[in-house]
C-alpha cells in the first residue's frame, strides 16, 4: 500500500514538472517571438540596374543603398542592387545586347525619344497601375507614354541651351545672344580680351552632337515645321537645315584647342575653373561644374542659329528616363525600385542633388538659379519639344560632327551620309 502511494505521488510529481517545463518553455518561445529574437531570417534578392548617365553614380548609389535599408525595414528583403553606369557612348550597344540576351537588367534608363522603339519591341513594362503613375505631372507624363500607357518613369526633365559663365559676361558688359549675329559679336568682345568663347569637349560623340540637337531643334520648330515629317517619310534631306552649320563653324572656331582629346567631365571641369566662357552642354553638367567651382554663376541661354528670333529656341525634353524589364525575375522588386524614384519622402532629395527638374507632385524642393533660367523661354514660348530621331541617326550625328572638326568630311559629305542614316533606319521600320 506505502508501495502504491509512493508511486503515485512520483508519477504525479513527474507530470508537474512537466507541465511547468512546457509553460517554461511555451513562455519563454512567446517572450522571443516579441522581442523579435527568433524572427524570420530576411528573404535574399538582387536587383540589376544599368543606367547611362555616369556623372551621377555618387548620388544614385546612395539611393540604391538607401532603397536596400527600406526594404528589408518594411518587406524583410535583403536586397542587393546592382547598379551598372557605362559610358554614354558605350551604353546604347551594351543594353541592346543584354536585352537580346539572357542578361537583360532590372530596370534600365533610355531617352524618352526611344520608348516607342523598345515599346515596339516588348522591353518595357507598363506602369500605368502602379502608384507613381499619379503623381507625375501631365505634361511630363505625355512624354513618357504610348497611346495613353506609361511606359517609363521620367527622370530628367530640363530645358536647356548653351551654359554660359555670368561673371565672364558681366566683366564685359556682355547679355545672352538674341540672334547669331549677336552671337559673333560676343565672340569678337571675348576675343579681343584673350577670353576663349566656347568650351569644347568632343571626345565623347555625344557632346557634338549636343550641337545638332540644338540646331535642328531651333531651325525644324522655327522655320522648317515639316522637315522632320519628310524626312521620316524620305522626301525630306539635310541639305535644307545645312544653315545650322553656320554657328557650329562659329562654335568651333572660337573653342578650346584639341577638343578630341577631351571628355565631357574635364570639359565641364575646365569650363567652371573659367577655361571658356561658353559651353553647349545642358543643365545636366551643373552636378560636375557646381561641384568644380561652387562660387560660379551660372546660366544658360538660347543657342541662335540665323538672325530670326524666332528661331533662338531652348530645347524641352525628358531625356532621361526609367524602363522596367517585363521579363525581369524579380518584377515585384523591381516595380518597388520605380515606385521608389519618386517616393514622397526621399525623391526630392535625391532630384535637387542632381539639379533635376521637380516633374512629379511629390517633389517640393526650388529648382537651381540656372534651371529657372532656362524655364523662363518655356514661359516665354520660346522652347521646342525635343526633336525625335532615330537613335542611329543621332549617333551618326556625333561621329560625323567629330569628324568634322579634324577636318576629315565636309559638310556635303555630311549631308548624304546622313540621308542615308535617315532612309537605312527608316528601311528597318
Amino acid at each position: 500500500m506505502k508501495l502504491k502511494k509512493l508511486l503515485a505521488f512520483t508519477l504525479s510529481g513527474i507530470m508537474m514538472l512537466s507541465l511547468a517545463a512546457c509553460g517554461s518553455s511555451a513562455q519563454g518561445e512567446a517572450v522571443a517571438n516579441d522581442t523579435g529574437a527568433t524572427a524570420e531570417a530576411p528573404q535574399e534578392a538582387e536587383l540589376n540596374i544599368m543606367m547611362s548617365f555616369p556623372q551621377y553614380m555618387e548620388q544614385w548609389e546612395g539611393y540604391c543603398r538607401q532603397f536596400e535599408e527600406k526594404m528589408l525595414a518594411e518587406k524583410n528583403i535583403k536586397v542587393t542592387v546592382n547598379l551598372e553606369m557605362p559610358s554614354s557612348d558605350q551604353y546604347e550597344t551594351i543594353l541592346q545586347t543584354r536585352l537580346t540576351g539572357e542578361d537583360a537588367p532590372d530596370l534600365f534608363t533610355l531617352h524618352s525619344n526611344n520608348i516607342g522603339t523598345y515599346n515596339k519591341a516588348g522591353n518595357l513594362y507598363d506602369l500605368s497601375n502602379e502608384e507613381l503613375a499619379g503623381k507625375i505631372y501631365d505634361n511630363v507624363k505625355e512624354t513618357v507614354s504610348v497611346d495613353g500607357h506609361l511606359m517609363a518613369v521620367p527622370i530628367e526633365s530640363q530645358a536647356w541651351g548653351v551654359l554660359y559663365n555670368k561673371d565672364i559676361f558681366e566683366q564685359y558688359g556682355l547679355t545672352p545672344p538674341e540672334t547669331l549675329s549677336d552671337l559673333k559679336a560676343i565672340c569678337d568682345t571675348l576675343n579681343e580680351n584673350d577670353v576663349t568663347p566656347f568650351m569644347l569637349a568632343f571626345q565623347e560623340q555625344w557632346v557634338p552632337q549636343l550641337m545638332t540637337g540644338l540646331t535642328l531643334g531651333d531651325i525644324v520648330s522655327g522655320k522648317l515645321t515639316d522637315w522632320l515629317d519628310r524626312m521620316y517619310k524620305d522626301e525630306g534631306s539635310y541639305d535644307e537645315v545645312r544653315e545650322i552649320f553656320d554657328v557650329i563653324d562659329l562654335i568651333m572656331q572660337n573653342g578650346t584647342d584639341r577638343a578630341m582629346e577631351e571628355g565631357s567631365e574635364a570639359g565641364s571641369a575646365d569650363f567652371a575653373n573659367g577655361k571658356a566662357a561658353m559651353y553647349v552642354q545642358g543643365t545636366w553638367a551643373a552636378n560636375t561644374i557646381m561641384e568644380t567651382n561652387p562660387d560660379m554663376k551660372l546660366g544658360v541661354f538660347a543657342l541662335p542659329i540665323n538672325d530670326d528670333k524666332n528661331c533662338t529656341l531652348v530645347n524641352l525634353s525628358t531625356s532621361t528616363t526609367l524602363a522596367v524589364y517585363p521579363d525581369s525575375k524579380n518584377l515585384d522588386l523591381a516595380l518597388e525600385f520605380a515606385n521608389y524614384v519618386l517616393d514622397d519622402e526621399d525623391s526630392s532629395a535625391l532630384f535637387q542633388s542632381c539639379s533635376f527638374n521637380p516633374l512629379a507632385s511629390c517633389h517640393n524642393y526650388e529648382s537651381a538659379s540656372w534651371v529657372d533660367e532656362a524655364s523662363k523661354y518655356v514661359a516665354a514660348g520660346k522652347a521646342y519639344q525635343d526633336l525625335v530621331l532615330p537613335s542611329s541617326v543621332t549617333d551618326e550625328q556625333g561621329r560625323l560632327l567629330q569628324e568634322y572638326y579634324v577636318g576629315s568630311v565636309t559638310v556635303d559629305d555630311i549631308v548624304k551620309r546622313l540621308d542615308k542614316a535617315f532612309q537605312d533606319a527608316n528601311a528597318l521600320n
